[in-house]
């Protein structure tokens, strides 16, 4: 049967979000029901309930940070069990046919991966996200949250802490390993105190100073503000990798002299518009420049796991579901530190959904 469940929705691009309720497909076999207790507030939530993005599907409820409790499972789930600690990241199903998803890489899955909002499923129904009570995915596509993580500070490991974890371990962060943080917004600060698990020397780069005491705490070695220019003089070639999470366009010369030999540049924050590279940047040190998405499934497990072994989560604010669209404001503002986190029992009326 189906369910109807208590939602945050965008019901058209720059409108304010509004309580509503939507409908819940009835759980299939291979499905695992989620009573969700918080949900994380991503900047692309922003992006996408505003159409800044030009691919708006509305009414939209976004959310792609989503942790919660399974209070159902279908007859053919081995994964979870009721009463589980699980989470939802950024996508909910792909085509599990493409090497990319065969080796794990569902992110990158060749047809598409289905996102968790602002998208269909292979039925051509409309994906709802994490600003509601309750959500059903297939089992493949739910993590599991160890009990060394709140699930209010996991939340935003679902996407925020994927994003720098993929690259950190892809590139190799770790002992004897210097690696600059860009930015100490909600992604850089997860990749601070993830390149410090890692074991690798960790700088941030910020615009100012305002946050080295933060930056400090959360493990980073050393803290230079890139409106100093003697900052671009006294750490060239000094990198062996850059974590960009600013999603503007920078002077990317400056940043790129800062790698060592071999030394790469990785954006996960993705600006609109387009950069300009010159060649012998690159070429007069061997650099790279690379970009990275979030993880596949088995790769945000492993994140999860490494988490919680390390004790790591999240710094968040928690806020009611009436307090959204100011949070949204305050996101544009960078007046956060460092996540919004829904506290989703402040919906009336909490839903469950049974198999």
């Amino acid at each position: 049967m189906t369910t109807t469940v208590s939602a945050l929705a965008a019901p058209a691009a720059n409108q304010p979000l509004a309580r509503t309720t939507i409908e819940l497909r009835t759980p299939g076999a291979n499905d695992v029901a989620i009573d969700i207790k918080f949900a994380g507030i991503c900047h692309s939530d922003i992006h996408q309930a505003r159409d800044e993005w030009g691919v708006g599907l509305f009414p939209m409820v976004p959310g792609h940070e989503i942790a919660g409790i399974v209070s159902a499972v279908g007859s053919d789930v081995t994964r979870y069990r009721v009463g589980d600690r699980v989470g939802v990241g950024c996508f909910v199903d792909s085509c599990r046919e493409c090497v990319n998803c065969l080796a794990g890489e569902e992110q990158y899955c060749l047809k598409g991966e289905v996102g968790t909002y602002n998208d269909r499923n292979h039925d051509g129904s409309p994906t709802n996200g994490g600003y509601s009570t309750a959500i059903v995915v297939d089992e493949n596509y739910v993590l599991g949250i160890p009990d060394g993580i709140e699930l209010s500070e996991a939340a935003p490991l679902l996407c925020a802490g994927i994003t720098l974890f993929s690259p950190l371990t892809n590139w190799k962060a770790g002992p004897g390993k210097k690696v600059a943080i860009l930015g100490m917004g909600g992604l850089g600060h997860m990749g601070v105190k993830i390149a410090h698990a890692l074991g690798a020397e960790v700088t941030v780069l910020s615009q100012t100073l305002s946050k080295k005491e933060d930056g400090l705490r959360f493990g980073a070695d050393h803290y230079y503000a890139t409106s100093d220019p003697t900052t671009f003089t006294e750490l060239e070639n000094h990198f062996d990798l850059i974590v960009n999470t600013v999603a503007a366009n920078l002077e990317l010369e400056g940043y790129l002299k800062l790698l060592a030999l071999n030394g790469t540049l990785v954006h996960v924050g993705i600006p609109t518009e387009p950069d300009s590279v010159k060649m012998v940047w690159l070429a007069s040190q061997r650099r790279a420049i690379a970009a990275s998405k979030i993880g596949g499934i088995r790769q945000t497990q492993e994140m999860l796991d490494f988490c919680a072994a390390h004790g790591i989560g999240a710094d968040i604010e928690i806020i009611s579901v009436d307090q959204v669209n100011e949070a949204y404001e305050r996101v544009i503002r960078s007046d956060v530190r460092y996540r919004f986190v829904i506290d989703v029992a402040t919906f009336a009326n909490e839903a469950r959904v049974d198999a």
